[in-house]
């Protein structure tokens, strides 16, 4: 009892640590959440309030009703489940044949993965734009699709061919045996054991593509009913300035989706990211 006490105590600062560390990772999201509630003078008031004093529902109203709502969503959830599934498949064959297979160039083709991951996306928005424009792919959600699915490809890979790393091959060797072709051996016995990996990758998939901005806004210039969410959010500025409210009422419904997706896989996302990282 004694020695539990001390042990305790030094956990302390970790504990308070990690709590605020929570604190500062939340309140800009309770901050943006009771913006939106608020009313629009005491948005604008000299001496905000951490608890509003009223509630409306009103700048949600706006959100909903303003023009092509519905079509941006519509979009985006096209684009994201797109890339993610496409993604999903390309990366699966890749990891395998990374994490099963012994080829020549091998270790390259790793590398080169890794490479890509580490490069930031935005360095790339010129020469992406400069290949949409003379191949006539500007203003469509298929070049969006295919941008996001070059984005999240790499790690996807990267985790999936770890996670497929970690499952003995001799489980599908025993299936080969009983009668089971290479490609049937894997997707009756890896396959299933591969959910949580999936699930964490398709998050990571998911959030990506759908909170992008930069390439939205750069490839799509003319035809504007091809905007997707992020890019939407911006129609709340004018030249009389930024109605914060419904801004904040939309960035809440543009989080949702977000948060309902990172709700259903999150008990696949750690076990799914850590045996990803294990071995390889």
């Amino acid at each position: 009892m004694s020695s539990f006490r001390p042990s305790r105590l030094r956990r302390l600062p970790l504990h308070a640590g990690a709590a605020l560390t929570v604190l500062v990772c939340l309140f800009p999201v309770y901050w943006m959440i009771t913006t939106a509630l608020k009313p629009s003078r005491d948005i604008q008031s000299s001496e905000p309030h951490l608890v509003p004093h009223a509630w409306t529902l009103e700048h949600f109203r706006t959100a909903v009703d303003a023009p092509g709502f519905a079509q941006f969503w519509r979009n985006s959830l096209l684009v994201t489940a797109g890339a993610v599934l496409l993604s999903l498949v390309v990366a699966l064959a890749a990891a395998f044949a990374v994490a099963r297979m012994r080829w020549r160039g091998r270790r390259q083709f790793v590398l080169a993965v890794f490479i890509a991951q580490m490069a930031p996306w935005e360095s790339l928005i010129i020469p992406v734009y400069i290949i949409a424009r003379d191949t006539d792919m500007l203003d469509r959600l298929t070049t969006l699709t295919l941008v996001y699915f070059m984005i999240t490809l790499p790690f996807t890979v990267i985790v999936l061919r770890g996670f497929i790393a970690t499952i003995p091959p001799e489980l599908e060797e025993a299936a080969q045996v009983d009668g089971c072709t290479r490609p049937g051996a894997f997707r009756r016995v890896a396959l299933p054991l591969l959910a949580p990996g999936l699930m964490a990758t398709s998050l990571f998939g998911f959030i990506t593509a759908w909170n992008e901005f930069a390439y939205a806004n750069f490839l799509i210039i003319k035809n504007q009913d091809q905007r997707t969410l992020p890019v939407w959010l911006s129609s709340f500025q004018n030249t009389f300035g930024t109605d914060w409210g419904a801004t904040m009422a939309a960035s809440t419904l543009f989080a949702l989706p977000a948060l309902a997706v990172f709700l259903l896989l999150q008990r696949h996302v750690t076990s799914g990211l850590a045996s990803g990282a294990v071995k390889g």
